[in-house]
């Protein structure tokens, strides 16, 4: 079905707006990036969370699926819930390595 871009445009504005987001289209879905590191995937209209031991007392009430064929399972986030959402995003945000891109020899 693909992601709806109004749907993430509500996702973002749910979102703490002290948080710097971005958001890129990729295969039809999408990727939120916080602070430069991506932290949510957002597929089919639903928010995924990777699934880190870091989050495992937070979400483990949280269903679970899987954004897309052949991935691993996520933890689907009730963005709407703006202190759980907010929380998880710290905890992400620390645990979450940002990767530095190398540039290609010429």
């Amino acid at each position: 079905m693909g992601t709806s871009e109004s749907y993430i445009k509500y996702v973002i504005s749910c979102l703490d707006k002290n948080m710097v987001t971005e958001y890129k289209k990729m295969f039809g879905e999408y990727m939120i990036y916080i602070n430069r590191k991506p932290l949510l995937l957002v597929c089919d209209n639903t928010v995924y969370v990777k699934m880190i031991p870091q989050l495992r007392g937070i979400l483990d009430e949280n269903s679970i699926g899987y954004p897309y064929n052949g991935a691993k399972e996520h933890y689907i986030l009730d963005f709407e819930n703006s202190v759980l959402t907010n929380e998880v995003i710290n905890i992400l945000d620390i645990n979450i390595q940002q990767k530095l891109r190398k540039n290609k020899p010429k």
